[in-house]
Formats: structure tokens, sequence, C-alpha cells
């Protein structure tokens, strides 16, 4: 209905989070027990409830597989995902995307 942007979410136990995050899947359960949730705030209806999150690590790599194609989750876990855990990735919010942190960068220059 509308314009959607997906994200591949990288954080220790990032789906229960999300999850947390998002609320209730029922829009009205939402409001009654989680207003303060995604979609407690601004669900509209179950099929309308603003947010999606995958209910399990399998899932989210299916999904992610689907949604981000030419994306490498192995090289991520191998090469990437260290390299976020040492600072050594930002993320570019104009691009909307992780990039390599320069060293002229971890040096706030």
């Amino acid at each position: 209905s509308g314009p959607m942007w997906a994200y591949i979410l990288a954080h220790e136990n990032a789906v229960p989070l999300w999850r947390s995050l998002m609320g209730p899947t029922k829009v009205f359960r939402a409001r009654h027990s989680d207003p303060e949730s995604i979609r407690g705030a601004y669900g509209l209806t179950d099929t309308r409830n603003t947010t999606h999150g995958s209910d399990s690590p399998a899932s989210a790599s299916r999904e992610i597989a689907f949604f981000f194609p030419e994306f490498d989750e192995q090289r991520w876990y191998e090469q990437d995902e260290p390299r976020l855990r040492r600072g050594q990735l930002f993320y570019s919010a104009e691009e909307r995307v992780h990039r390599v942190r320069r060293a002229q960068q971890a040096e706030g220059t």
C-alpha cells in the first residue's frame, strides 16, 4: 500500500530484540498489552501492522536471501561481523548500509 524499506539487522539476539520492539502481531492485542510498541502505536489492522520481523534465525536467512539476493550471509559472519564487533564498521544512514571505517574516521577527523 506504500513504500517499503527492508533492512538486515545485525545484533546479538536480533530476532527476539526486534520482535520485542515490534510488539504482538495482532494489532488489537498490541494496542492493549504493549501500546508503546511499534504495532501498538502505529498498526492499523493485523494485515497492516506497519512492520515485519522474522520469527527465527532460519526464517531470517530465507527472508534475507529473498530481499537481498546479492548478500552473502556466510561472508558476513566470516568477515564483516567480526569487524563490526571491533568497531571497524559504521552505518551510513544516507546509503542505508554499513561501510568500513577508515583510519581517519576512527580517529574522529
